[in-house]
């Protein structure tokens, strides 16, 4: 616990930077309250030191003669301002100006601020005013077939952190969804040699840090696109027991927790890719019932619609995509690494630059936090490459790099996920 408050300490003088100087005496309470662990805002108890992993909180075991005793600690727990001597929105405001990486350290001050940095209201107000913060998340295959999911704070850029606790018997499954909606991943369908397609779906919490069971989709879907548009989740095409719902997709709203399915002759089977441009969605697919060229549709969400994508930009799409500020680029891994760029006002596909061999492990994945993209390879090798200082044409991007992991397993995609 002392390693933990005597980070909180170190926290003093960031927050003052954040906040200003109209509030520095608050936020010494902020760093005061942070190193008494043991007094109004916990009667009697001591929160554990913060692990990694799913936070699971076990129930106490009293009897009869302590149980109101209890009741009224909890009463008091809850009752007690989050900064003693502050209105809680002034506490909010300056404990919501903490860097992410720190809010496990904060979750050791007492079960009240463990609750709020947890809580939907925590996500909402950093998002609000602009403090939210994007980490990047791999889910990853090993040699023995198990996926794995980790985790990277693009601030840092030190090394790459596994998150435990994924739900044992779906660490087999093929064909998974993997996408990030608000402060949540999902898990989504997948397949085996033993099973068929699967509806299920799982979310995990990056805030309370905890996998749990979310909403069934409408159909079982496997090797599907899985995209995010207008705060809902769309799980498009991919095969099935039956093989006509190639041709649907489902949309989740998290603020009714339900799936909605939808069906149209424009979605095929084979999905490779997909990636939102423009407020649409994008699905390239390896190839077209008919013609070996590549296929790919776009969702008009005005019309509810899917139409045939335009032909030049198909063309280039020949690898994982990533959009920075409203600009599509591809990596193109047929001859070594090139990272190409697609011009709308001229309609072509320019060279931004080729990779370095030496840093990049294919098959690659991208990610982008602000105008940087995180090509993520074999291992978790990644080349952090920043387009707004890029050029035109085939010269050698010059990039900073992140030793890759000690396991040689394959990133099968990549998602931000912002708090």
């Amino acid at each position: 616990m002392g390693s933990a408050i005597d980070t909180a300490v170190e926290l003093g003088s960031e927050i003052r930077a954040g906040v200003g100087v109209g509030v520095e005496s608050e936020i010494d309470e902020v760093v005061r309250v942070g190193s008494e662990t043991d007094t109004t805002m916990e009667v009697g108890r001591r929160i554990p030191s913060f692990v990694t992993g799913p936070l699971y909180y076990p129930m106490e075991h009293v009897d009869d003669g302590e149980e109101s005793s209890n009741s009224v600690n909890e009463v008091e727990v809850t009752n007690s301002p989050l900064i003693c001597g502050l209105p809680d929105d002034i506490s909010l405001m300056c404990l919501a100006r903490v860097p992410r990486k720190y809010h496990s350290v904060l979750k050791c001050v007492s079960k009240r601020w463990r609750d709020l940095i947890s809580s939907e209201e925590w996500h909402c107000y950093r998002r609000k005013h602009k403090l939210d913060e994007a980490w990047i998340y791999a889910l990853c295959r090993d040699k023995l077939n198990e996926i794995f999911c980790y985790v990277l704070d693009p601030t840092s850029r030190r090394d790459w952190k596994l998150i435990d606790g994924l739900p044992p018997h779906i660490s087999k499954r093929k064909g998974m969804g993997f996408e990030a909606l608000g402060n949540k991943l999902f898990l989504l369908g997948g397949c085996s040699w033993i099973r068929n397609a699967t509806d299920e779906v799982y979310s995990y919490n990056a805030s309370s840090n905890c996998w749990v069971e979310a909403s069934s989709m409408s159909t079982a879907r496997c090797f599907f696109a899985c995209e995010v548009l207008d705060e809902k989740l769309y799980a498009i095409g991919g095969i099935d027991s039956n093989s006509s719902d190639f041709h649907s997709w489902d949309t989740f709203d998290p603020l009714t927790n339900c799936w909605s399915s939808h069906r149209d002759p424009n979605i095929v089977a084979d999905i490779e890719d997909s990636v939102v441009l423009d407020g649409k969605i994008y699905i390239r697919c390896g190839r077209y019932p008919v013609t070996p060229h590549v296929y790919a549709t776009v969702y008009e969400p005005s019309s509810g619609t899917w139409q045939h994508a335009d032909a030049d930009m198909v063309s280039g799409w020949k690898g994982p995509a990533v959009v920075v500020d409203g600009t599509l680029f591809v990596l193109d891994q047929s001859l070594g690494a090139r990272l190409m760029m697609w011009h709308k006002e001229r309609r072509e596909w320019i060279p931004v630059g080729k990779l370095s061999p030496l840093l990049t492990r294919p098959p690659c994945q991208l990610a982008a936090v602000g105008k940087s993209i995180f090509i993520v390879g074999k291992g978790l090798s990644t080349v952090v490459v920043d387009v707004g200082d890029l050029g035109y044409g085939d010269h050698v991007i010059m990039g900073s790099s992140i030793p890759r992991a000690l396991s040689n397993f394959d990133v099968i995609k990549c998602k931000c996920l912002s708090i």
